[in-house]
């Protein structure tokens, strides 16, 4: 049987995401959110019968064996870690904590428990276009990974702001630009399955208000961020994302690499390659899958809410396992906290680098691994101050 699952969050996330568990064959037990208001309305607009805005009272459930976090980042952490403390699976929304700290106490909680699940969701991971890719990258297609000369990255979209001011406005908060950069540095280490060494990045926030948000409150959240990184082999990647597009749901996604032997692209859904003996390219995969839900309505881009549907699947095969409570295989792909702790490590370097107008090294923290009562200990203590 499949777990029962508890939903942490009412954004766009929880919306879209409550409908593709169903649709998968889980059962959504619980739906906590910030207010009870928020909650109840989230509850009974997905038709889930509990909800709550206490994290003990979802965590604590006996039928809840899985809970999604798709809450505010500065939560993300303490509940994590909270969660595997108790033995609950869990896959947590990027970002991994507010701070490079807190992606730590939920790596050293994910090596103390290896037989939960412990998952950071980076859809792009699983959208069958970049799973492509990666399989043309290591045939050596376009020459051997070591060979990648230069990788750019174009994403435009429309706003990243909602009608009512929330974290997803304050840059403090982990709002923002920068939100979507951490799936962009994800993705490219999973493609070229290399890291950054040193960064170079400008952020800026150039919408300051909106028409519903014009009180005393500035919106502080970069909407816009372009930024250069090294890797370790040389590669230099190049990544522009902005959202100034209009109409607000529009969506554009270009992911371009080249190698010695010609070029890879994804364009929205669909992969096209270029090899050095052709003068046009040629299609490798167009995405021609419809979603089975409705998710008309929501701002998400559509290749995040289809790489978010082949989670939900892969996770539903690592449950289904006859052998044991679940298997790794289907979700072997799927991004780790270490992962997360990386990409933090590198939103970090280009948070500074954009300070002080000069590259910055990639620097990963180190910190005292916790035993089971500091982990238990931690996420009490930190659940207690809220």
């Amino acid at each position: 049987m499949l777990p029962g699952v508890g939903v942490f969050g009412t954004g766009e996330i929880a919306n879209v995401l409550v409908p593709l568990l169903r649709e998968k064959g889980f059962e959504v037990k619980a739906i906590w959110g910030r207010t009870l208001r928020e909650a109840k309305e989230t509850a009974n607009a997905q038709n889930v019968t509990f909800y709550t805005n206490v994290i003990d009272e979802v965590l604590l459930r006996k039928d809840v064996d899985l809970v999604f976090i798709v809450c505010q980042p500065f939560l993300h952490a303490e509940i994590s870690v909270k969660a595997l403390g108790i033995g609950k699976h869990v896959v947590c929304d990027k970002p991994a904590g507010l701070h490079q700290t807190d992606s730590m106490k939920m790596v050293r909680a994910a090596q103390y428990y290896p037989t939960l699940i412990s998952l950071v969701n980076h859809p792009l991971r699983f959208l069958p276009a970049f799973t492509q890719m990666r399989r043309c990258l290591q045939d050596g297609l376009i020459g051997s990974l070591g060979e990648v000369v230069l990788m750019d990255v174009r994403v435009q979209m429309g706003t990243l702001f909602p009608e009512k001011y929330n974290w997803m406005c304050d840059a403090q908060m982990g709002g923002g630009a920068l939100n979507l950069v951490g799936s962009v540095v994800d993705l490219v280490h999973f493609l070229l399955q290399q890291q950054a060494i040193r960064v170079h990045g400008v952020l800026r926030a150039y919408t300051k208000t909106t028409p519903s948000i014009n009180g005393i409150r500035q919106i502080t959240a970069p909407d816009f961020c372009n930024f250069q990184m090294e890797l370790s082999s040389g590669t230099l990647v190049t990544v522009a994302l902005h959202s100034h597009t209009v109409p607000t749901k529009s969506f554009s996604q270009e992911v371009l690499v080249y190698g010695s032997k010609g070029h890879l692209v994804v364009r929205g859904g669909d992969l096209f390659i270029l090899k050095e003996s052709q003068q046009k390219e040629e299609a490798v995969y167009v995405d021609v899958q419809d979603l089975h839900v409705s998710t008309n309505n929501s701002l998400l881009p559509r290749p995040y809410i289809k790489g978010l549907c082949k989670m939900v699947g892969a996770l539903k095969e690592a449950f289904n396992s006859k052998e044991s409570s679940w298997i790794k295989a289907p979700v072997s792909t799927a991004a780790t906290f270490e992962d997360g702790l990386y990409v933090q490590a590198v939103v970090e370097a280009i948070r500074k680098s954009n300070e002080t107008r000069q590259w910055q090294r990639v620097q990963l923290t180190t910190d005292v691994p916790l035993n089971h009562d500091q982990i238990i200990r931690y996420g009490y203590a930190r659940m207690s101050t809220m």
